[in-house]
């Protein structure tokens, strides 16, 4: 196991963050919420950067505080918040990163900064928002580092930019079958297509853990109107929501229910469905 957060309870004013979750070695995990969900929090709590009032965390074995300075050298981080001074170049970025991480592939850093069009010798300061999150990512994937946890690495990205770094986290994987990702974002369509399973936390609390294949594959959406509604067996239904129409549910048993109730529309699922329902929905 490479992640494995127990009860993890973080208070705030007017917010609380209660959730368990894990990631598996060798596999691409998602964690998935509006803003302000406990995403980020949850994170910063693994890396041991916020205290919290209860729980327990295990990062390759060890709680954040145990682990000694190789392994954490072992962790590839992006966080919203970090980054470099804007006063420094790219090329200032080398013997830094090459002192702090032992592991640090500097042929490949500036072959990546060339692939991705990084300029090394332009101040990070007049980088655009992309070129910055860009930069934070190829940092990260190129010390060697056993496990990536990464907090939006995506925003700020056109759509052909966010899939180059997606095929980047791809062969992040491939080189390595003991590899870990645990990545966040708010655009579900970089998660349906990267990730191997999927957390889905609102308000401080995860309300879905499941399979990606079997959230694409099983999980569906009905629509009933009132009297179809009324005779729908909800054994396998997991949130309703009412509409002007009548009711729509998210189901885990889409061919369930299109064999029983041949009249009753059931579309494939998404992502995006299971969010909306999980997050705005009354879950059954």
């Amino acid at each position: 196991m490479m992640l494995e957060i127990n009860g993890l309870v973080k208070k705030y004013k007017d917010f609380a963050l209660n959730c368990s979750m894990k990631v598996e070695r060798g596999c691409i995990t998602g964690l998935v919420g509006e803003n302000g969900a406990g995403k980020s929090t949850s994170m910063k709590a693994v890396l041991g950067l916020i205290s919290y009032d209860s729980g327990d965390i295990k990062l390759m074995g060890k709680s954040p505080a145990e682990l000694r300075e190789a392994e954490k050298e072992k962790i590839g981080v992006t966080l919203a918040e970090s980054g470099f001074s804007g006063y420094l170049k790219v090329k200032d970025i080398v013997p830094v990163m090459a002192a702090m991480y032992p592991g640090f592939d500097r042929e490949r850093f500036l072959n990546l900064c060339r692939r991705f069009n990084i300029p090394q010798d332009k101040y990070i300061k007049e980088f655009s928002t992309g070129m910055k999150a860009k930069l934070k990512v190829l940092v990260a994937v190129t010390h060697d580092a056993d496990f990536l946890l990464l907090d939006e690495p995506t925003t700020g990205l056109d759509v052909t930019a966010r899939e180059s770094i997606l095929d980047l986290f791809r062969e992040y994987m491939e080189e390595d079958e003991s590899r870990s990702i645990l990545i966040s974002s708010h655009i579900s369509s970089d998660l349906e297509g990267l990730c191997d399973d999927i957390y889905i936390i609102h308000e401080g609390k995860i309300v879905l853990h499941e399979d990606m294949d079997k959230l694409l594959n099983e999980y569906g959406l009905i629509k009933a109107d009132d009297g179809q509604y009324a005779r729908l067996d909800k054994e396998h239904i997991l949130s309703v929501r009412r509409t002007p129409f009548g009711y729509e549910c998210l189901t885990d048993q889409k061919g369930y229910y299109r064999e029983n109730y041949p009249d009753i529309v059931v579309e494939n699922g998404s992502l995006d469905e299971a969010i909306t329902m999980m997050t705005g929905g009354e879950r059954l």
